[in-house]
C-alpha cells in the first residue's frame, strides 16, 4: 500500500511539474458541478471484512481559483461495499455476514490540471472526513426474526486521484481513478479504497454569479 501511495505522489509531482503555463480558455474564472458513478475497490487487508458491491457515486465543484490551472474540488462520495463481520460485538448477538456497509466521503481536495484544446487531464490531493455505517444483528426474542442495527463512526482520510475529461457542446464527459485513505480500521484492518468513476460535469458559474448578486442585494 505504501508503494501505491508513493506512486500516486510521484503521478502527482510529475503532473505538476508538467502544467502548462499558457491561458485555460475553458476554466477561466468558471465553477463546475459534476456528477458521477461509478465502482468502490477495497485493496490489500481491507478485503477481508470489504468487498465491491455496485454502485458508488459522487456529486461536486469545479473551482477555478486566479490562475485556472489550480482549482478546488468539494466532493462528497458514497460508497457502497458487501460486508462480512470478522468480529463478535459484545452488544449484539449475531455475527453478519453478505450484509451492506457505507461510507459517505467529503473530500475537500485541490487539484492543478492541463488543457490540451477540448481535453483536460488533472490531478488531486487533500483531507477528506468519513462517515462509516456497519451493520449489526440482534434476535428480535424468537428464533425467527432478527433486528438489522448499524453502527456510525466518523473518520478522518485523505483522498488523491487523477482524471481525464473531454469538453463536447454544453458538458464534459469524463473518468476518474482515485484512492482512499480512511485512518479508522474496520473489523481490526486498515481502510485503502481504489474508486474508478465516470461521469458528466457542466457549467454553473451563471448560477453562481445569481446567488452573489442576491445576497449582495440582501445585504445592502
Amino acid at each position: 500500500m505504501r508503494k501505491l501511495m508513493l506512486l500516486a505522489l510521484f503521478c502527482w509531482v510529475s503532473f505538476s511539474a508538467v502544467a502548462q503555463r499558457g491561458a485555460d480558455t475553458l476554466h477561466y474564472r468558471k465553477v463546475y458541478y459534476f456528477g458521477g458513478t461509478g465502482i468502490a475497490f477495497p485493496l490489500g487487508k481491507t478485503k477481508q471484512a470489504l468487498s465491491t458491491k455496485l454502485f458508488t457515486g459522487s456529486m461536486g465543484l469545479d473551482i477555478s481559483l486566479r490562475n485556472p490551472k489550480y482549482y478546488l474540488q468539494p466532493t462528497l462520495y458514497l460508497m457502497n461495499f458487501k460486508y462480512d463481520q470478522l468480529n463478535p460485538d459484545s452488544k449484539y448477538n449475531r455475527v453478519v455476514e453478505n450484509a451492506r456497509a457505507s461510507m459517505y466521503v467529503l473530500s475537500l481536495a485541490g487539484g492543478i490540471r492541463r488543457q490540451w484544446n477540448r481535453l483536460n487531464t488533472y490531478a488531486y490531493i487533500g483531507p477528506a472526513g468519513a462517515l462509516n455505517i456497519e451493520p449489526r444483528a440482534q434476535d428480535a426474542g424468537n428464533n425467527e426474526l432478527v433486528e438489522l442495527h448499524y453502527k456510525y463512526s466518523i473518520s478522518p482520510a485523505a483522498k488523491i486521484g487523477i482524471g481525464a475529461d473531454y469538453k463536447f457542446k454544453g458538458f464534459f464527459l469524463g473518468t476518474e481513478l482515485g484512492y482512499m485513505h480512511n485512518f479508522r480500521e474496520i473489523q481490526g484492518n486498515p481502510v485503502n479504497v481504489m474508486t474508478l468513476m465516470v461521469g458528466l460535469k457542466s457549467d454553473i458559474t451563471s448560477l453562481k454569479d445569481k446567488v452573489v448578486d442576491v445576497i449582495q442585494k440582501t445585504t445592502e
